[in-house]
């Protein structure tokens, strides 16, 4: 069974609606809507509010639901996404410097600006795309 539905049964079981839950998880009622008709999912943390609230243990809610179990292991995984963010301030890093070196060596200058151009964007894209990410 999937984790909306578990979801759904278990508020109905324990007589509460979405909005009175939504108060007690500190979230909106679009957003209970949303995890039960798995739309998106809760966090972590609100895995463990909504158990609490409904007497449910975190495993009977969880398990069977590999969807559910992906999300939260990407979004609880804090060293692989340090790893990417790391990587890509390196790679920026690398970058600028390759760009420095080789602007001493290249006569024709031109055409070297368009390159330096293109590969700062697409070296601060990266970088930017990790730092939203872990927000």
């Amino acid at each position: 069974m999937e984790i909306g539905k578990k979801l759904k049964d278990a508020r109905m079981r324990s007589g509460f609606t979405q909005e009175s839950v939504a108060e007690k998880v500190n979230v909106s009622r679009q957003t209970i809507s949303n995890w039960e008709n798995e739309k998106s999912y809760p966090d972590i943390t609100s895995v463990i509010e909504l158990s609490n609230l409904y007497s449910i243990s975190l495993d009977e809610l969880l398990k069977g639901d590999e969807k559910m179990m992906e999300h939260l292991e990407e979004s609880t995984n804090v060293v692989k996404s340090t790893r990417k963010l790391i990587g890509a301030i390196l790679l920026n890093i690398i970058t600028v410097i390759l760009l420095v070196t080789l602007s001493m060596f290249l006569p024709d200058r031109s055409y070297y600006l368009l390159v330096v151009f293109c590969l700062a964007i697409a070296s601060s894209s990266v970088l930017l795309y990790q730092m939203i990410k872990r927000i």
